[in-house]
């Protein structure tokens, strides 16, 4: 499965890189493949790993926020493996094309 997910710290001003960066740091440190851009994480694994990891990333910015904004989509594709990668993949050889 893969989980694209953005955690937004409330109340603590606009400049909120560092409070996201405490998030991204969970990801990256779970050593489950991950993606980073300017909207979103993502996150590749099992429906239990990958929760893990979103749970852990909300509570280390909810540690220094007072209220945190959590949006969450999942695509669940049982058997498929390396999507991250292979999703963009099929779109830049049709681009190409």
């Amino acid at each position: 499965m893969i989980v694209a997910f953005s955690v937004t710290p409330l109340g603590v001003g606009e400049d909120v890189g560092e409070y996201v960066a405490d998030a991204v740091r969970v990801v990256r440190e779970s050593g489950l493949p991950n993606r980073t851009d300017a909207m979103f994480t993502s996150v590749e694994g099992e429906w239990d790993e990958v929760m893990d990891v979103v749970r852990r990333a909300v509570a280390a910015v909810e540690r220094r926020a007072p209220r945190v904004s959590l949006v969450l989509k999942a695509d669940i594709r049982p058997g498929v493996t390396d999507g991250l990668t292979s999703k963009v993949e099929t779109v830049e050889r049709h681009i190409a094309e």
